[in-house]
């Protein structure tokens, strides 16, 4: 056991000087059985410390469910963290923004209406309660004066940048105390007088979060505290991709001698991201600061670890940069990774979703459009029939976040959020109208979190309300099993559609799945779902971690929501995670 304190000047381990090398890992964002390799290529890169996030909702996708199976054993991943000679930092939140779907709040707390989200309310503090319980339960033993690695605890995430309610923030940090934790806990907040003032606490130590300027950044930090250790709790070495846009990258030579000014400043750090990894499933998040921009399924950050754990050029730069602070490991540096296997195979065995809706599962009625919070689901279809004359105008309230529209089985138009389109015409008022609605992922900044998803508001043909809709949700977690009550489609046809193939590995080794020939949707792997593809880029791979491989035969499912150009499966040798911004 040790002792781990706040020092006048530094952060004290056993009563002498200690500086925190850490770097961001999310164990959500990373198959569990290549954690022990990433954590040791931290260790070899020189750091001594491990920072990750607590997602809420991935713990709690429903309430009164925690679950820390697989990807969500955070005690296994805390463990191996000990096991490799390192110390932790956890950051539980509530809110972790972390480019994570709805910044990790759970979308059934706003199903409750009034609750008032990251402010002090009752309603939502019960809820934060009963979490922090549920995941300081884990965290508790765990402490380093208990024998375990944590080190540093987090309360709430860049409060300064949301609101400003220190009430709140005494709450959350009392339930933390409540629970066990005995280690400091810590703020993090954008160096500025405002930010830092909103969202601070006294008697807790506040760290900042910025990427260049560090002499500066510092500086201002330690205006607003006079006494205590100086740390960059996130030193931004990267950032994340939107669809559409271009893959983000930053200057090694420019993010390694920001690090060397941090640390001759004499300041700790944690380096945001070490290893991003990736948004597997439907995990990743939005912006939207008056254009909605949904995030990639890669959260490769361009960070010293590539998406498939891998070093980078900033890996061996800021590995040099550490030995001018640290001890770094004698071990040399990981060796160069093989290409992945290069092979293709045929997609086959359709099931459309238009052609029987009835495969993926019951339809429910209503007498109005739900939302698709009503129905719990990320993704349905809805189903009227018109009985007017056309050509008419179909007008909707809103649409969160993209609708694909079909008049008898026939593609007539696609609503997108990021454009603001909320109508089109339709060729003729009569017929089957079936509307395909997608969760691009949820807001994770700002005022926009915990908002609804859908299509708001009154679905209009032209001046009428249409009313008597059938909905099916789209169970994503069956997508990889249709085919055992379903028969496959013969022919061409249109609209969202399953694919499912086989192909063969001599080994469990990573595989990296092109996608730049197919349109919009969701790939999964022996069941496992890799994440959300489109044709928009800028990546174009979905990453398939070497755990999720079988010796011998193995499974591909892919659900296309538009038009699969080649109906093939490419597999290729390294990522594509798209063209640099200029």
């Amino acid at each position: 056991m040790s002792d781990f304190a706040i020092g006048e000047s530094d952060f004290l381990l056993d009563g002498e000087p200690f500086r925190i090398l850490s770097g961001a890992l999310h164990y959500f964002r990373v198959h569990p059985d290549l954690w022990a390799d990433r954590i040791d290529k931290a260790r070899r890169m020189g750091l001594n410390t491990i920072e990750t996030y607590v997602p809420w909702n991935a713990h709690s996708p429903r309430r009164g469910v925690f679950d820390t199976d697989g990807m969500l054993d955070l005690g296994r991943f805390l463990e191996q963290v000990a096991a490799a000679g390192l110390y932790a930092i956890v950051r539980p939140g509530p809110y972790i923004c972390a480019e994570w779907d709805n910044g990790g709040l759970p979308a059934w707390l706003f199903q409750e209406p009034g609750v008032g989200v990251r402010r002090y309310e009752p309603r939502f503090l019960a809820a934060v309660e009963q979490y922090l319980e549920q995941v300081l339960d884990l965290v508790r033993p765990l402490q380093v004066d208990q024998g375990g690695p944590v080190l540093l605890l987090q309360v709430e995430n860049e409060y300064g940048a949301f609101g400003n309610d220190p009430e709140y923030l005494e709450a959350v940090a009392g339930m933390i105390r409540k629970a066990g934790i005995t280690v400091p806990l810590v703020t993090v907040d954008q160096p500025t007088g405002e930010m830092l003032a909103a969202g601070g606490l006294d008697g807790v130590l506040r760290t900042g979060s910025f990427g260049s300027r560090s002499a500066e950044r510092l500086a201002t930090l330690r205006e607003h505290q006079p006494t205590g250790p100086l740390m960059c709790m996130e030193f931004w070495d990267g950032w994340f991709d939107h669809w559409g846009g271009p893959h983000h990258t930053t200057s090694v030579e420019d993010a390694a001698r920001e690090l060397d000014a941090l640390l001759a400043a004499g300041a700790s750090v944690n380096i945001y991201m070490f290893h991003g990894g990736t948004n597997f499933g439907l995990t990743s998040g939005a912006d939207d600061k008056g254009v909605f921009r949904p995030t990639v399924t890669s959260y490769d950050y361009d960070a010293p670890l590539d998406e498939a754990g891998r070093p980078t050029a900033k890996y061996h730069a800021f590995r040099e940069v550490l030995s001018r602070y640290s001890t770094v490991s004698a071990e040399a540096p990981p060796a160069v990774a093989a290409p992945a296997p290069q092979f293709s195979v045929p997609l086959g065995e359709p099931v459309r979703l238009l052609t029987d809706p009835a495969v993926w599962g019951p339809a429910s009625r209503h007498a109005t459009m739900p939302t698709l919070d009503d129905l719990g689901a990320r993704l349905a279809l809805f189903r009227t029939e018109l009985d007017g004359d056309g050509p008419v105008l179909l007008s909707i309230g809103e649409v969160r976040d993209r609708a694909l529209v079909f008049l008898d089985g026939d593609p007539v138009g696609v609503l997108e959020r990021d454009h603001r389109d909320r109508a089109l015409m339709l060729p003729r008022g009569r017929g089957r109208l079936e509307i395909v609605v997608e969760d691009q992922g949820r807001v994770n900044y700002g005022p926009r979190i915990g908002e609804v998803k859908g299509l708001l508001g009154d679905v209009q043909l032209g001046p009428d309300l249409l009313t008597d809709w059938s909905a099916w949700t789209i169970d994503l977690d069956a997508v990889p099993a249709l085919w055992d009550s379903a028969a496959p489609a013969t022919g061409p046809g249109v609209g969202p559609t399953a694919w499912r193939t086989s192909f063969a590995a001599e080994h469990p080794v990573d595989h990296f799945l092109g996608t730049d020939a197919w349109g919009k949707g969701i790939a999964w792997v022996n069941g496992f779902c890799l994440g959300r593809y489109w044709h928009r880029g800028p990546q174009h791979t979905l990453y398939v971690p070497a755990p999720l491989i079988r010796s011998g035969d193995n499974d591909l499912v892919v659900l296309e929501l538009e038009t699969m150009a080649d109906p093939t499966a490419h597999f290729v040798p390294d990522l594509s995670l798209g063209p640099v911004e200029s």
